[in-house]
């Protein structure tokens, strides 16, 4: 059986990472490497930044419980700076919407997968604003935001929710991600994964999957 469908992570992949993004915050603010991603990993599930992913605070109340969690081990971002950067910095990857686009034309399934959050500032009209800022969105066939669904990714039933959608075994799907947690679920329920880290390697290895051209 070939593969069918390809579901794409957005930030640190389509778009320019923010993990990137943070670090470079960090160190411009003189925060420990890594300091971010240790809080969140530190408060797990139930933490405020899991919690914002899952559509399950606002963008103000993340802001207030993830500086206490910040503040509780020894530092302040603060956090409403850190989403400022990240909204500001990461722009989309051309190879990547190509690639998006090719995948499309030769008649396999698009989806992104992604973990994100609702803005809470407003745009210019006084309405809420879009989490897809970059209008990626009529890339895909199926556009699954763990903010929306109100899972997020490794909890295997984002991944379930993205096979039903797309109506394809998990055996059919290639997934791509920067982050080792992520791909290691997928794979766990049967999808090839591929980790990104430079963008055309990583579309190198999908055209070899894929069997044409991607870049």
């Amino acid at each position: 059986m070939g593969y069918q469908a390809v579901l794409f992570d957005l930030g640190g992949v389509v778009l320019d990472s923010p993990l990137h993004t943070i670090a470079r915050y960090e160190r411009e603010h003189g925060i420990p490497e890594g300091f971010l991603n240790r809080v969140v990993r530190e408060t797990g599930p139930s933490g405020a930044w899991s919690r914002m992913e899952r559509g399950e605070l606002s963008g103000d109340a993340f802001c207030l419980e993830f500086d206490r969690e910040c503040s509780a081990r020894g530092r302040l971002l603060p956090a409403a700076a850190v989403l400022e950067r990240i909204a500001a910095e990461g722009g989309p990857r051309p190879a990547m919407v190509e690639a998006i686009r090719r995948l499309r034309a030769n008649r396999l399934l698009t989806a992104a997968l992604t973990n994100n959050w609702r803005p809470h500032q407003p745009d210019d009209t006084g309405q809420a604003g879009d989490s897809d800022r970059h209008g990626l969105r009529p890339l895909f066939d199926h556009f699954i935001e763990s903010s929306v669904v109100g899972l997020r990714k490794p909890d295997p039933a984002i991944y379930r929710l993205a096979f039903a959608m797309l109506g394809v075994e998990p055996e059919a799907i290639v997934f791509l991600d920067d982050i080792g947690a992520n791909l290691k679920a997928a794979r766990e329920l049967g999808v090839t994964t591929i980790k990104v880290v430079e963008p055309e390697a990583a579309l190198r290895e999908l055209e070899a999957l894929v069997g044409f051209d991607l870049l």
